[in-house]
């Protein structure tokens, strides 16, 4: 079940960018007044916040990246803190 308050297509705030580093292991949202480093997890799940994705589909999605289930809490938390800082419309 859905718990989150975010709408189910959730999408990164313009002029945000991620931008990932060589290794792939890390990236940055990258915003006018500066940066913030975020971990492969975080990346991974707003790479997919484009807009056009289900909130559950991205959820399915990095199930399958991660090979692992029952994330579905751990993406609503985070896709809800993502919106509190403002990242996501």
């Amino acid at each position: 079940m859905n718990t989150t308050t975010a709408p189910t297509r959730p999408r990164l705030r313009a002029p945000l960018k991620l931008h990932w580093h060589a290794d792939m292991s890390t990236c940055e949202i990258v915003h006018p007044r500066g940066s913030v480093e975020l971990n492969r997890s975080a990346g991974e799940i707003l790479a997919r916040c484009d807009g056009t994705r289900e909130l559950d589909d991205i959820i399915g999605e990095i199930e399958a990246r991660f090979r692992t289930s029952g994330l579905a809490a751990d993406v609503y938390r985070f896709i809800d803190e993502a919106r509190r800082l403002g990242w996501l419309d």
